[in-house]
């Protein structure tokens, strides 16, 4: 299951596999880069010079930079190297597209040990290019250096848009409705299954893997997608977003990020919570609560949102936006009403960075 030494065939059947060091660090750079090429008026200058040139012509910046570890964020035992550059690029696109904004660059550092190779690189690369070219952005710059013990990747992504556009996670307001886009659950139920068919690998490498019945989930974790259409959607209905964040550590950690920073407490609804059906019987498979996967597991990168209670009725009829409760005094308190008829108080369960 291992992925991170791909190579081409030579002709006795064994792999040819390239070191880094042949190439040195500018070589391996422009071997990378050098079909990327720009897609943004306000990308002056891209990779080849000390700093990259950006002209957003009088709109604000938006900057957030996210790291991947492997060991941590990722495992090569189950992670193909496409869908990890994939992946680091559209985690941190999520973050632009929760403020509302349009993201329009990113650069990349990253840090390898001498067991990677240049083919594998190129795996890597080919999936940032995917993700730069389906979301538009632009790789204009970065840093490839050496790690003493495996592979680091560290993301900024940068983007723009309007001072009157702009959404952030302290302005929710009392009374206004908490949305979320997609389903929740899918990308921790797909960790599960990876972790799983890993664990079965190293006790007996015969076994053959099984995903395909459950690539919904599995699909969740490998790629996810940034949620670049909620905000056009909202747009062609009239609605700005009161507060908005990404769901990356789960539900229930970010929702209270929005409840905390917007001094306001919460109320939402088990039976509103998105879940697909695949998630459902995944979380039944491993006897997990269904409810607690979407609100602890994280990764799904779906939008959670609040907006006015004189937007709530254009909300009606649209698919794949869920309203699932509202926000309350503070004195109140983060609440989950269960479908059994319990109320719970809302817990930070979802990831820890540290």
């Amino acid at each position: 299951m291992n992925n991170q030494n791909n190579g081409h065939q030579a002709g006795n059947g064994k792999k040819t596999l390239t070191p880094v060091s042949k190439l040195g660090e500018f070589g391996l750079i422009n071997h990378l880069t050098h079909n990327l090429k720009l897609q943004n008026a306000s990308s002056i200058k891209g990779i080849g010079d000390d700093a990259a040139v950006i002209d957003n012509r009088g709109k604000l910046t938006i900057v957030t930079t996210d790291m991947l570890v492997e060991g941590i964020h990722f495992d090569f035992m189950y992670t193909p190297m496409m869908h990890l550059g994939y992946k680091s690029v559209v985690v941190n696109l999520s973050d632009i597209y929760a403020m509302n904004a349009t993201p329009k660059q990113i650069t990349m550092a990253v840090a390898i040990s001498s067991r990677f190779t240049v083919e594998a690189m190129e795996e890597f690369y080919a999936g940032v290019e995917k993700a730069c070219n389906y979301y538009k952005v632009d790789l204009v710059g970065g840093d490839t250096t050496s790690s003493r013990k495996g592979m680091i990747i560290c993301v900024t992504a940068l983007g723009e848009a309007q001072p009157a556009d702009i959404v952030y996670r302290n302005t929710a307001q009392e009374h206004d409705y908490i949305c979320v886009s997609g389903d929740l659950g899918g990308a921790y139920l797909g960790l599960q299954i990876l972790e799983r068919e890993k664990k079965l690998y190293l006790e007996d490498p015969d076994i053959q893997p099984d995903l395909e019945t459950n690539a919904y989930v599995v699909g969740r974790q490998l790629k996810p997608e940034a949620r670049n259409d909620i905000a056009d959607i909202l747009k062609s209905l009239g609605i700005k977003p009161t507060a908005m964040i990404d769901v990356s550590d789960g539900l229930s950690s970010d929702l209270l990020h929005i409840c905390t920073q917007s001094g306001l407490g919460c109320r939402i609804f088990e039976e509103n919570i998105p879940m697909h059906p695949q998630s459902v019987e995944a979380a039944q498979m491993f006897n997990l609560p269904p409810l607690t996967c979407a609100l602890n597991g994280g990764e799904d990168y779906e939008l959670l949102f609040t907006v006015k209670p004189s937007d709530i009725e254009k909300l009606e009829g649209i698919h794949g936006i869920a309203v699932i409760g509202r926000m309350t005094p503070a004195a109140e308190g983060a609440k989950l009403f269960t479908t059994g008829g319990q109320t719970h108080r809302l817990v930070a369960q979802g990831w820890q960075h540290l």
